[in-house]
Protein backbone atom coordinates (compact mmCIF):
# COMPACT_ATOMS: atom_id res chain seq x y z
CA UNK A 1 0.00 0.00 0.00
CA UNK A 2 1.27 3.45 -0.75
CA UNK A 3 2.72 5.74 2.10
CA UNK A 4 -0.25 8.08 1.18
CA UNK A 5 -3.31 5.77 1.02
CA UNK A 6 -1.40 4.07 4.52
CA UNK A 7 -1.60 7.53 6.03
CA UNK A 8 -5.01 7.58 5.46
CA UNK A 9 -5.52 4.90 7.27
CA UNK A 10 -4.28 7.10 10.26
CA UNK A 11 -5.97 9.98 9.58
CA UNK A 12 -9.80 8.27 8.62
CA UNK A 13 -10.19 5.50 10.87
CA UNK A 14 -8.35 5.81 14.10
CA UNK A 15 -10.22 4.89 17.02
CA UNK A 16 -7.39 5.44 19.66
CA UNK A 17 -4.48 7.72 19.55
CA UNK A 18 -2.78 8.48 22.71
CA UNK A 19 0.95 10.44 23.92
CA UNK A 20 4.01 8.11 25.04
CA UNK A 21 6.83 8.16 26.31
CA UNK A 22 8.87 10.54 28.56
CA UNK A 23 5.64 12.85 28.74
CA UNK A 24 3.41 9.90 29.65
CA UNK A 25 5.84 8.85 31.88
CA UNK A 26 6.37 11.58 33.99
CA UNK A 27 9.82 12.08 33.09
CA UNK A 28 9.77 14.79 30.63
CA UNK A 29 11.94 17.58 30.20
CA UNK A 30 11.65 20.70 28.08
CA UNK A 31 13.34 19.50 25.32
CA UNK A 32 11.49 16.57 25.81
CA UNK A 33 9.91 14.86 21.98
CA UNK A 34 6.14 14.09 21.93
CA UNK A 35 5.73 10.52 20.70
CA UNK A 36 2.66 10.30 19.55
CA UNK A 37 0.80 6.37 19.32
CA UNK A 38 -2.21 5.15 18.53
CA UNK A 39 -4.74 2.17 16.99
CA UNK A 40 -6.70 2.58 13.52
CA UNK A 41 -9.32 -0.28 12.26
CA UNK A 42 -8.87 -0.65 8.75
CA UNK A 43 -12.24 -1.19 6.83
CA UNK A 44 -12.96 -4.66 6.88
CA UNK A 45 -13.66 -4.75 2.65
CA UNK A 46 -9.81 -4.21 2.37
CA UNK A 47 -8.93 -7.30 3.54
CA UNK A 48 -10.40 -8.79 0.74
CA UNK A 49 -8.07 -7.80 -1.57
CA UNK A 50 -4.88 -9.63 -2.45
CA UNK A 51 -2.85 -6.39 -0.95
CA UNK A 52 -3.74 -6.44 2.67
CA UNK A 53 -3.76 -3.28 4.24
CA UNK A 54 -1.17 -2.42 6.77
CA UNK A 55 -0.46 -4.31 10.20
CA UNK A 56 1.43 -0.90 11.17
CA UNK A 57 1.92 2.76 9.71
CA UNK A 58 4.91 5.28 10.68
CA UNK A 59 3.66 8.60 10.49
CA UNK A 60 1.85 10.82 9.04
CA UNK A 61 2.63 13.26 11.52
CA UNK A 62 6.96 13.16 13.02
CA UNK A 63 6.87 10.91 16.18
CA UNK A 64 3.65 9.11 15.11
CA UNK A 65 3.21 5.24 15.03
CA UNK A 66 0.00 3.49 14.50
CA UNK A 67 -0.96 -0.30 14.62
CA UNK A 68 -4.10 -1.82 12.91
CA UNK A 69 -6.39 -3.11 15.47
CA UNK A 70 -5.84 -6.73 15.21
CA UNK A 71 -2.05 -6.66 15.12
CA UNK A 72 -2.51 -4.71 18.79
CA UNK A 73 -4.68 -6.65 19.92
CA UNK A 74 -1.92 -9.66 18.72
CA UNK A 75 1.25 -7.55 20.60
CA UNK A 76 -1.12 -6.75 23.56
CA UNK A 77 -2.26 -10.83 24.19
CA UNK A 78 1.77 -11.33 24.16
CA UNK A 79 1.96 -8.55 26.88
CA UNK A 80 4.53 -6.60 24.69
CA UNK A 81 5.56 -3.57 27.10
CA UNK A 82 5.48 -1.50 24.50
CA UNK A 83 1.99 -1.99 23.44
CA UNK A 84 0.65 -2.61 27.37
CA UNK A 85 1.71 0.54 28.14
CA UNK A 86 0.39 2.28 25.16
CA UNK A 87 -3.32 1.09 26.49
CA UNK A 88 -2.45 2.51 29.89
CA UNK A 89 -1.46 5.70 28.61
CA UNK A 90 -2.63 8.63 30.70
CA UNK A 91 -2.42 11.34 27.88
CA UNK A 92 -5.41 9.85 25.81
CA UNK A 93 -5.79 12.51 22.50
CA UNK A 94 -8.95 10.65 20.39
CA UNK A 95 -10.71 7.90 21.61
CA UNK A 96 -14.19 7.20 19.46
CA UNK A 97 -16.40 3.96 20.55
CA UNK A 98 -14.76 1.48 19.77
CA UNK A 99 -11.31 2.81 20.97
CA UNK A 100 -13.37 2.92 24.23
CA UNK A 101 -14.38 -0.64 24.45
CA UNK A 102 -10.76 -1.52 23.70
CA UNK A 103 -9.62 0.50 26.59
CA UNK A 104 -12.56 -1.24 28.92
CA UNK A 105 -10.73 -4.57 27.65
CA UNK A 106 -7.45 -3.44 29.40
CA UNK A 107 -7.73 -6.01 31.72
CA UNK A 108 -8.10 -9.10 29.77
CA UNK A 109 -4.60 -8.46 28.02
CA UNK A 110 -2.90 -8.83 30.96
CA UNK A 111 -1.38 -11.96 32.57
CA UNK A 112 1.49 -13.17 34.30
CA UNK A 113 3.15 -13.42 30.84
CA UNK A 114 4.07 -10.04 31.43
CA UNK A 115 7.14 -11.19 33.70
CA UNK A 116 8.89 -13.24 31.11
CA UNK A 117 8.26 -10.26 28.58
CA UNK A 118 9.41 -7.58 30.41
CA UNK A 119 12.14 -9.23 31.74
CA UNK A 120 13.41 -10.39 28.10
CA UNK A 121 12.94 -7.04 26.92
CA UNK A 122 15.11 -5.52 29.78
CA UNK A 123 17.53 -8.18 29.72
CA UNK A 124 18.00 -6.88 25.69
CA UNK A 125 18.71 -3.27 26.68
CA UNK A 126 20.66 -4.31 29.65
CA UNK A 127 23.29 -6.10 27.55
CA UNK A 128 23.18 -3.33 25.07
CA UNK A 129 23.82 -0.41 28.21
CA UNK A 130 27.02 -2.89 29.34
CA UNK A 131 28.29 -2.32 25.75
CA UNK A 132 28.57 1.02 26.20
CA UNK A 133 29.99 0.39 29.14
CA UNK A 134 33.04 -1.70 28.18
CA UNK A 135 33.10 0.83 24.90
CA UNK A 136 32.83 4.16 26.07
CA UNK A 137 33.50 3.97 29.79
CA UNK A 138 29.71 4.74 30.36
CA UNK A 139 26.09 3.68 30.06
CA UNK A 140 23.71 6.24 27.60
CA UNK A 141 22.29 7.65 31.08
CA UNK A 142 18.70 8.47 28.74
CA UNK A 143 18.38 4.52 27.91
CA UNK A 144 18.99 3.70 31.31
CA UNK A 145 17.14 5.67 33.26
CA UNK A 146 13.65 4.20 31.05
CA UNK A 147 15.30 0.88 31.58
CA UNK A 148 15.13 1.75 35.42
CA UNK A 149 11.11 2.69 34.44
CA UNK A 150 10.40 -0.36 32.60
CA UNK A 151 11.83 -2.68 35.80
CA UNK A 152 9.64 -0.60 38.01
CA UNK A 153 6.25 -0.89 36.00
CA UNK A 154 6.67 -4.84 35.90
CA UNK A 155 7.71 -5.06 39.59
CA UNK A 156 4.65 -2.94 40.32
CA UNK A 157 1.91 -4.81 37.81
CA UNK A 158 3.11 -8.07 39.08
CA UNK A 159 2.54 -7.20 42.09
CA UNK A 160 -0.74 -4.98 42.31
CA UNK A 161 -1.89 -6.61 38.97
CA UNK A 162 -2.73 -2.62 37.38
CA UNK A 163 0.07 -1.30 35.09
CA UNK A 164 0.64 2.13 36.22
CA UNK A 165 3.06 4.76 33.71
CA UNK A 166 3.41 7.89 35.02
CA UNK A 167 6.46 6.99 37.49
CA UNK A 168 5.07 9.80 40.20
CA UNK A 169 7.25 10.59 43.35
CA UNK A 170 10.09 8.56 41.59
CA UNK A 171 10.46 11.05 38.78
CA UNK A 172 13.25 12.90 40.62
CA UNK A 173 15.66 9.95 41.02
CA UNK A 174 14.77 8.50 37.75
CA UNK A 175 16.42 11.78 36.06
CA UNK A 176 19.50 11.97 38.71
CA UNK A 177 20.44 8.83 36.90
CA UNK A 178 19.93 10.39 32.95
CA UNK A 179 21.93 13.69 34.20
CA UNK A 180 24.31 10.98 34.56
CA UNK A 181 24.70 11.51 38.83
CA UNK A 182 24.03 8.84 39.80
CA UNK A 183 26.89 5.92 39.61
CA UNK A 184 26.66 2.92 36.82
CA UNK A 185 27.37 0.81 40.10
CA UNK A 186 24.64 2.15 41.98
CA UNK A 187 22.09 1.73 38.93
CA UNK A 188 23.87 -1.90 38.25
CA UNK A 189 22.40 -2.55 42.00
CA UNK A 190 19.25 -0.67 41.48
CA UNK A 191 18.62 -2.96 38.21
CA UNK A 192 19.23 -5.84 39.78
CA UNK A 193 16.77 -5.64 43.09
CA UNK A 194 14.11 -4.68 40.82
CA UNK A 195 14.58 -7.65 38.88
CA UNK A 196 14.22 -9.79 42.14
CA UNK A 197 11.55 -7.86 43.25
CA UNK A 198 9.91 -8.43 39.80
CA UNK A 199 10.72 -12.43 40.34
CA UNK A 200 9.14 -12.53 43.74
CA UNK A 201 5.75 -10.60 42.65
CA UNK A 202 5.29 -12.78 39.81
CA UNK A 203 4.94 -15.85 42.25
CA UNK A 204 1.76 -14.62 43.82
CA UNK A 205 0.84 -12.40 41.48
CA UNK A 206 -3.21 -11.31 41.26
CA UNK A 207 -2.82 -11.09 37.28
CA UNK A 208 -4.05 -14.58 35.91
CA UNK A 209 -2.04 -16.68 34.20
CA UNK A 210 -2.76 -16.48 30.82
CA UNK A 211 -4.60 -13.12 29.19
CA UNK A 212 -8.62 -13.57 28.23
CA UNK A 213 -8.25 -14.18 24.60
CA UNK A 214 -11.40 -15.26 23.92
CA UNK A 215 -12.90 -11.94 24.99
CA UNK A 216 -10.37 -9.38 23.25
CA UNK A 217 -11.15 -11.88 19.73
CA UNK A 218 -14.85 -11.43 20.56
CA UNK A 219 -14.41 -7.93 20.18
CA UNK A 220 -12.29 -8.24 17.45
CA UNK A 221 -14.79 -10.38 15.49
CA UNK A 222 -18.00 -7.95 16.31
CA UNK A 223 -15.31 -4.58 15.49
CA UNK A 224 -14.88 -6.11 12.08
CA UNK A 225 -18.56 -7.43 11.16
CA UNK A 226 -19.69 -3.82 11.83
CA UNK A 227 -17.09 -2.82 9.73
CA UNK A 228 -18.72 -5.00 7.08
CA UNK A 229 -22.01 -3.84 7.90
CA UNK A 230 -20.69 -0.26 6.80
CA UNK A 231 -19.58 -1.67 3.29
CA UNK A 232 -23.35 -3.05 3.21
CA UNK A 233 -24.60 0.71 3.15
CA UNK A 234 -22.04 1.36 0.64
CA UNK A 235 -22.73 -1.63 -1.58
CA UNK A 236 -25.71 -3.73 -0.37
CA UNK A 237 -26.42 -6.28 -3.34
CA UNK A 238 -22.27 -6.93 -2.78
CA UNK A 239 -21.90 -10.95 -2.62
CA UNK A 240 -18.74 -10.90 -0.40
CA UNK A 241 -20.04 -8.50 1.41
CA UNK A 242 -23.59 -10.16 2.63
CA UNK A 243 -21.34 -13.49 3.37
CA UNK A 244 -19.04 -11.76 5.75
CA UNK A 245 -21.54 -9.73 7.54
CA UNK A 246 -23.86 -12.99 7.84
CA UNK A 247 -21.07 -14.92 9.11
CA UNK A 248 -21.76 -17.69 6.87
CA UNK A 249 -20.34 -19.27 3.75
CA UNK A 250 -20.64 -18.02 0.37
CA UNK A 251 -23.03 -19.94 -2.27
CA UNK A 252 -21.44 -22.05 -4.61
CA UNK A 253 -21.15 -20.98 -8.57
Amino acid sequence: MQPSHAHALVRDHTIYSCVMGSRAFGLATDDSDTDRRGVFLAPTSLFWRFEKPPTHVEGPAEEQFGWELERFCELALRANPNILECLHSPLVEHLDDTGRELLSLREAFLSRGAHETFARYALGQRKKLEADVRTHGAPRWKHAMHLLRLLMSCRDLLRTGTLTVDVGEQREPLLAVKRGEVSWERVEAWMARLATESEEAATRSPLPVEPDRARVEDFLVRTRRASALRSVEADPDHEVVQGVVRGGVLGKR
